[in-house]
């Protein structure tokens, strides 16, 4: 998008292209380095790093936190569950319920994935805006963020995942 002046009307449209466009190109480059340097991938970092985040994560939380279904969440964490990157242990208090926690491999993988992903950031993201831009980014998206997050839909689906 090009800078306009604040009292400019900003094209909407515009703005939803500028973020689709910046979000896949970004999410693209991630994925890219991670599957080069780790045969991994952005989506099993993202899985890794949220049931890392978490004390007793459940499936359910793996789809509000990336924003996919729980379905989807489910089978992405039957994969990693296959690659020994982490288990699921009953809820002793909800048998129909379990938990997920990374196993030794599953830690290691996520600490180098995790070197990688922020050189990758610092490169494609604070190498291009200066520490102001930054924070008034992150200061626009996170109440945009916020109030998608309270609608209570998923990516793609329009379904309800609370």
């Amino acid at each position: 998008m090009t800078s306009q002046r604040p009292d400019t009307e900003v094209s909407l449209a515009t703005l939803f292209s500028d973020l689709i466009r910046v979000e896949t190109r970004l999410y693209n480059a991630l994925d890219d380095r991670l599957k080069t340097e780790l045969d991994s991938s952005l989506g099993r970092y993202e899985i890794l790093d949220c049931v890392a985040a978490r004390e007793k994560c459940r499936v359910h939380d793996v789809a509000n936190t990336i924003a996919i279904t729980v379905g989807a969440a489910s089978k992405a964490v039957d994969r990693i569950e296959a690659a020994g990157l982490c288990v699921r242990t009953t809820d002793p208090g909800d048998r129909r319920s379990s938990h997920l926690t990374l196993t030794p491999a599953g830690e290691q993988l996520l600490a180098r994935a995790r070197v990688v992903f922020e050189d990758e950031m610092r490169r494609r993201v604070a190498g291009v805006l200066s520490a102001d831009a930054l924070y008034r980014l992150g200061a626009a998206l996170a109440p945009l963020r916020r109030s998608l997050e309270a609608d209570g839909t998923t990516g793609g689906t329009g379904r309800q995942v609370r």
